[in-house]
C-alpha cells in the first residue's frame, strides 16, 4: 500500500518480493516490487486498487490514473450519435442504473445522447456525447458473482455480442461467471470471472 497523501492510496497485492522497506519513501518510477502469484490466484498477476478519501473506499483505476496523466483507455469504442446494435444497448443499462429511465431499444437516439450529455457534465468530462476511451472507464461497473440488475445486463448483453447466449436477466451467478470466465481465457485476460475496466474495454472494443 502506497500513500500519497491527501486520502489518496494505491494497493498492490499478490506481489512475490518487496523492493522497499515499510514507511519508506518512494518516488514515482521507483521499482517497489515484484508481481507474484501469492494467494488465491490462478497465476502470476498485479492486483491493483486505488482508494480516494479513506482506505476500503474504492474509485476507477482508470479514471484515477487518467487524472494523474497515465492513459490505460486504449482500446475503447466509441459510439458516437446516430449509433445502433447491442454497445448501446449495452449504454442504456448502464445509464438506468443512474436513473435515467431509458427505452433500451439499441437506438442512440436524443434521449439516450441526452442522457449522456448529462452524465458526463456531471463526471466532468466533455459533454459530447460520444461515449468513448474518456467515458466508458467511468461508466463501466466493476462485476463479480452476486451483482444484480442494469449494470448485469449490460454485462450479459456485451457476453451475448460475443456468442455467450446468455438469458439477460440481471443475475451474475454462476452461468454468467462461467461466461465471463470462458471470454477471459478466450481473450488472454486475467481468467478470474469478475468483469473489470480491462474485461469491459475487451467486449465493448
Amino acid at each position: 500500500m502506497i500513500a500519497h497523501g491527501n486520502g489518496q492510496y494505491t494497493y498492490y497485492g499478490h506481489l512475490s518480493a518487496y523492493r522497499v522497506a515499510l514507511n519508506a519513501r518512494v518516488s514515482a518510477g521507483q521499482r517497489i516490487a515484484d508481481m507474484g502469484a501469492t494467494g488465491n490466484v490462478t497465476g502470476p498477476h498485479l492486483h491493483f486498487e486505488t482508494h480516494s478519501g479513506r482506505l476500503g473506499t474504492t474509485v476507477n483505476p482508470v479514471a484515477f490514473l487518467a487524472a494523474r496523466g497515465v492513459d490505460l483507455s486504449g482500446g475503447w469504442s466509441r459510439i458516437d450519435p446516430g449509433a445502433s446494435g447491442a454497445t448501446v444497448v449495452v449504454i442504456q443499462h448502464l445509464m438506468n442504473q443512474r436513473g435515467h429511465g431509458l427505452a433500451v431499444d439499441g437506438s442512440y437516439g436524443s434521449l439516450s445522447v441526452g442522457a449522456v450529455k448529462r452524465f458526463q457534465r456531471s463526471a466532468g468530462l466533455a459533454a459530447d456525447g460520444q461515449v468513448g476511451p474518456a467515458t466508458w472507464p467511468v461508466l463501466v461497473y466493476t462485476l463479480r458473482q452476486g451483482a444484480s440488475g442494469s449494470p448485469v445486463r449490460a454485462l450479459q448483453t456485451a457476453l451475448n455480442r460475443r456468442g455467450a447466449r446468455l438469458a439477460v436477466d440481471g443475475g451474475f451467478g454462476s452461468v454468467t461467471t462461467s461466461a465471463v470466465r470462458a471470454y477471459q481465457s478466450g481473450n488472454r485476460l486475467v481468467t478470474d470471472g469478475e468483469a473489470g475496466p480491462v474485461t469491459w474495454r475487451a467486449l465493448t472494443g
